[in-house]
């Protein structure tokens, strides 16, 4: 077999880090990168484990099983479609998986593999890059590798961007608590062998709407096109906690269902703005494990309201009971939030919106404690919806629960500012100044 690689791709396949991201524009030979790097590595090393991801099982079967099929000699290889394993005459294989959802990274839960391969990372969760990367692992003295290939764009952007792209320049190996690091850019002119197969690829790649244009062109990571929440910014709404003030009005404010409850404890500041200061984010709570769990969360703190979504006020046909009934048994009395999807998002936009403070320097009505993980990983995530864009898109599901709770809150009481502009008795307490310099923290 006569390996033909593009200069870019053999980077890839020497890249000694112990996580490799090579990406950016569309047609840069990501996936065949992958696919020969994979050859060579279970050639090399008889007997090693690989596995190589996509997030969904069609996408499997019509990229990266296919061309392994069509690259890898038959005298060496056969797969095996029922167990979507590859075998090699020395013993090594290469399994073929996929995440569709959080819980799958939980099907490889006892497995060891050397090399772990991620195609098109940007599509997957960071809980399922970060757990799967703890199946990286052996006695056997191999080597033991991420090695991950993307496009800019899909919803695990930010995370892969904090993690590839924002620490280093391009090809600049980073040392890590966990190792070494490394991000190989990869653009269409580097392919020299589509360019030349196929001239009339790039131009179609240049007739692309532009924040498509960006990120499959020019391999551009610095987008937020569709994003709903263009007001966020980490260094605007996330900072370390403080004390909050002594009678600060308590909220809390869920989203509720069996695969999720997220739910955040929300304090009314004296100048009129909104700390989000604890999140809970848990799956698989039934009604009276959730009430138990937001009351113990709740403890020594006077909560002024729970919030919840309407659907919870429909009576079930079993019990003839509503869920909200089910809580107030169990010690939580909930007010029912507003209905209107639309409205909600346009307040908790409100909230979001950067706001000039007196002292100078810019803030925002609504801020978080960088302890509430979720909520701060969600709303940059969540989408526009592609036939309302006043709405935001419902998936990935996943990414809808911390947003939807804090829709509720903030649908249900509007911001109110004023007190920004009569702040002398807060400024000569103190507490102005550091808030300012709190919500100025950036991780």
């Amino acid at each position: 077999m006569e390996l033909e690689l593009s200069e870019r791709q053999l980077e890839f396949v020497e890249a000694g880090s112990f996580e490799v991201l090579f990406g950016g524009a569309a047609g840069g030979g990501k996936s065949y990168g992958q696919i020969i790097d994979a050859f060579v590595f279970a050639l090399t090393y008889s007997g090693s484990r690989q596995l190589i991801l996509r997030r969904t099982r069609p996408e499997l079967e019509r990229t990266l099983i296919r061309a392994a099929l069509a690259l890898y000699p038959k005298k060496l290889y056969e797969y095996a479609k029922t167990e979507h394993t590859g075998r090699f005459v020395n013993g090594s294989l290469i399994e073929f998986g996929y995440c569709d959802s959080e819980n799958d990274v939980y099907r490889y839960q006892s497995a060891e593999y050397d090399v772990i391969r991620f195609d098109e990372l940007t599509h997957f969760s960071e809980h399922m890059y970060l757990y799967l990367s703890s199946r990286v692992r052996g006695a056997n003295g191999f080597p033991k590798q991420l090695k991950s290939t993307t496009n800019p764009g899909g919803l695990g952007h930010d995370w892969v961007k904090r993690r590839f792209i924002d620490p280093a320049p391009p090809r600049t190996q980073q040392r890590t608590l966990g190792g070494t690091r490394v991000f190989i850019p990869s653009r269409v002119d580097d392919n020299v062998f589509l360019t030349s197969a196929d001239p009339g690829y790039k131009q179609r790649l240049k007739n692309l709407p532009e924040a498509e244009r960006l990120a499959l062109l020019e391999g551009e990571w610095n987008l937020l096109e569709g994003r709903y929440f263009s007001e966020w910014s980490r260094g605007l709404h996330v900072c370390r906690p403080f004390e909050l003030p002594e009678g600060s009005s308590r909220f809390f404010t869920m989203d509720y269902g069996l695969d999720m409850l997220a739910g955040y404890w929300i304090a009314l500041l004296p100048d009129g703005r909104a700390c989000v200061y604890r999140e809970v984010y848990e799956s698989s709570h039934i009604i009276s494990s959730a009430a138990k769990r937001i009351l113990e969360l709740s403890e020594g703190e006077s909560v002024c309201e729970f919030l919840a979504p309407p659907d919870l006020w429909n009576r079930r046909q079993e019990s003839g009971q509503s869920a909200a009934e089910i809580f107030l048994h169990c010690g939580v009395e909930l007010t029912r939030a507003p209905s209107n999807r639309v409205a909600g998002w346009y307040a908790l936009k409100e909230w979001l919106k950067p706001l000039k403070l007196p002292e100078g320097g810019e803030g925002a009505g609504l801020f978080f404690f960088d302890t509430c993980l979720n909520a701060i990983r969600c709303l940059p995530l969540i989408a526009r919806d592609a036939k309302n864009p006043n709405d935001c898109a419902v998936f990935p599901h996943e990414l809808t629960h911390a947003p939807d709770a804090l829709r509720y809150f903030a649908a249900a009481h509007a911001p109110e500012f004023e007190s920004l502009q009569e702040s002398a008795a807060l400024e000569e307490a103190g507490y102005l100044r550091q808030i300012e310099s709190l919500i100025k923290y950036k991780t």
